[in-house]
């Protein structure tokens, strides 16, 4: 790279730099994860297109979240090495590299490979987001537009990519998503210039404070657990019950605008840690709510709970384990814990639902494990 290059990337930061900050941090965690927000939609295009087999759609998408996850371990290298505006302007430019070639790509395997490196730079992408939401002054609203963010391009995603599908292809996807990114690259120089946090941007260092960052890394694993193992098997809970696909369909697309106000509500009232009991409560009865074969209206109203409670809970968990993080690393490891968490619920959830023949070990198993993960971050807060 040259040195005029380097210039332009690390040099002075855009004007207003505390809101140029927060756009980045949210348009760039809105676009880095919007292949998996828009899951069926781009399933459905797979399947059709390329004929590609249930299995092998599955692996692709596990293939992009275990990327996602993954880029964790290199991180807790280069997190304090390296300029996180220059690794931000890598792993973007290496997005929209993988994307369009995405765009040539003509066989599976080729595509998998893609794909992988894509989300790769995507999770790179998405730990410089979550570090430097831990450096602001309020990271619980931030963490709450963060989570929005995603939502709102998920839902705009599930919308328009169908009628872009049928006129264009599967390319249509991977041009938008290297064309949304290369709009981007100038605000790669909001993020940190280079040396991690200090600790006097807001993370404490008290006795036990090990322990309380254990907690916290447990927490929001389990709290990923529950959350996968339910909401990935909530469509054939209200099958099973007698729903219609149809009405089914309707109840959860509009459980994604409940979505949508949860994180809202969570960013205007600044993530109030206070309120976590009352979410984590709220959500183990929406899932408590689905035992039993549900009728249509209790299990309309179980999946808007949770689906609200879902995201409004999430911003607090990360406000919580941003007053532990020194200098990125814990924020880092939340990311690794979101992709775990993501695994194991739907795997254990759905060898419980083969052996027992039924929800009501899922459900009740996910209420415990909401609870568990209240315990834990209850456990890892410390006081302002």
């Amino acid at each position: 790279m040259n040195t005029r290059t380097r210039a332009s990337i690390d040099g002075p930061p855009l004007p207003s730099s505390a809101w140029s900050l927060l756009a980045a941090i949210i348009m760039f965690a809105a676009i880095a994860p919007s292949i998996l927000m828009t899951a069926p939609a781009v399933a459905a295009q797979l399947a059709s297109q390329w004929q590609l087999s249930p299995s092998q759609i599955g692996d692709l998408f596990s293939v992009e979240l275990g990327a996602m996850s993954l880029a964790s371990l290199p991180a807790f290298w280069w997190l304090k090495r390296v300029s996180w505006r220059i690794a931000a302007f890598a792993g973007a430019m290496l997005f929209i590299a993988a994307n369009l070639l995405s765009t040539l790509a003509d066989t599976y395997n080729l595509l998998l490979a893609l794909r992988f490196v894509s989300a790769l730079a995507g999770g790179s992408l998405m730990i410089i987001c979550l570090a430097s939401a831990a450096t602001t002054a309020n990271p619980g609203r931030v963490y709450g537009l963060w989570v929005m963010g995603q939502l709102v391009v998920g839902a705009l995603g599930l919308a328009l990519l169908p009628a872009l599908f049928e006129h264009y292809g599967l390319s249509a996807c991977y041009l938008i998503l290297a064309g949304l990114m290369a709009l981007l690259l100038p605000f790669t120089r909001c993020f940190a210039a280079g040396k991690p946090i200090p600790r006097e941007t807001g993370a404490v260092n008290l006795p036990g404070s090990r322990m309380k960052t254990l907690f916290g890394i447990l927490g929001i694993l389990t709290f990923y657990i529950s959350l996968g193992g339910v909401w990935t098997f909530i469509g054939a809970i209200g099958a099973q019950a007698g729903i219609s696909a149809q009405h089914s369909g309707e109840i959860l697309a509009f459980a994604s605008v409940m979505g949508i106000a949860g994180a809202g509500c969570a960013s205007w009232l600044s993530a109030r840690l206070v309120l976590l009991p009352v979410g984590y409560g709220l959500m183990a009865v929406a899932v408590l709510l689905l035992l039993g074969e549900p009728g249509l209206w209790r299990f309309a109203l179980a999946a808007f709970v949770f689906k609200f409670t879902w995201t409004f809970v999430l911003p607090l968990i990360l406000a919580c384990l941003a007053r532990l993080d020194h200098n990125g690393k814990l924020m880092n490891a939340s990311n690794l814990m979101i992709g775990t968490g993501l695994a194991i619920g739907p795997a254990v959830a759905g060898r419980l639902i083969e052996t027992n023949g039924g929800f009501t070990a899922v459900l009740i198993g996910a209420a415990v494990i909401i609870s568990l993960s209240l315990a834990l971050m209850h456990s890892s807060r410390v006081q302002a």
